[in-house]
């Protein structure tokens, strides 16, 4: 009786690998589907072949990548729209997801950034974008982005205090009323002064890169 359980035993785990197998083939196969639907433009092809392979192989970190791209791709900057937010908000899942199980993955870092810096949520933009410099302390396009956001940042209030004391907003500097002057050098100078030395930076990690020397 006992030989016949330890038989059927191993029966059973014989079947259970040549099902975790098939799975993986399949997941794999899905895997191809996806990035040939992906080449093509099909983002939402490519994302169902991603969930299917991510369903048949739940460890495949590749397959989830590919997903939270191909979400990605299908979100739209500057568009406020339930769908288009719901694209957002699967990418960041599905990355968040990626770094649970490689919290160094530089690829879902640099999209969470990328994402944030879309949705112009600044404040996470600049955490993640230094998250990318944690891990690529050569990484040009995340030191730009660094150094933009300050900037970005500044526009809007320098040209509504420029409109507040009589100038046009293309008058040259500097602002002639001296106490907002003041309030806006006590409020962003020190972000600014930053921004100028992460453009710095990816200078010095590429010295022709155009975007940091027309900032």
């Amino acid at each position: 009786m006992r030989g016949n359980t330890t038989a059927v035993l191993a029966l059973l785990g014989s079947m259970a690998l040549f099902a975790t197998g098939c799975n993986k083939l399949k997941a794999r196969d899905n895997l191809n589907q996806g990035t040939n639907a992906f080449k093509a433009g099909q983002y939402a092809d490519a994302a169902d072949h991603f969930k299917t392979a991510i369903a048949l192989d739940p460890t495949f970190d590749v397959a989830r990548l590919y997903l939270a791209t191909a979400y990605l791709q299908q979100y739209i900057p500057g568009t406020d729209t339930a769908e288009n937010k719901k694209y957002a908000d699967s990418a960041m899942e599905e990355f968040q997801k990626v770094l649970q199980t490689d919290p160094k993955n530089k690829l879902a870092t640099q999209n969470i950034a990328s994402l944030y810096y879309s949705m112009k949520d600044f404040p996470k933009a600049t955490e993640w974008n230094k998250k990318v410099v944690e891990l690529d302390p050569n990484n040009k396009e995340a030191y730009y982005t660094l150094g933009v956001i300050p900037w970005t940042e500044f526009i809007v209030p320098d040209r509504e205090t420029r409109i507040a004391v009589g100038m046009t907003p293309e008058a040259p500097p500097p602002i002639k009323d001296a106490k907002a002057r003041a309030e806006l050098k006590a409020k962003y100078w020190d972000s600014l002064t930053q921004g100028i030395e992460y453009e710095k930076k990816a200078l010095a990690a590429d010295p022709e890169y155009e975007n940091a020397m027309s900032t």
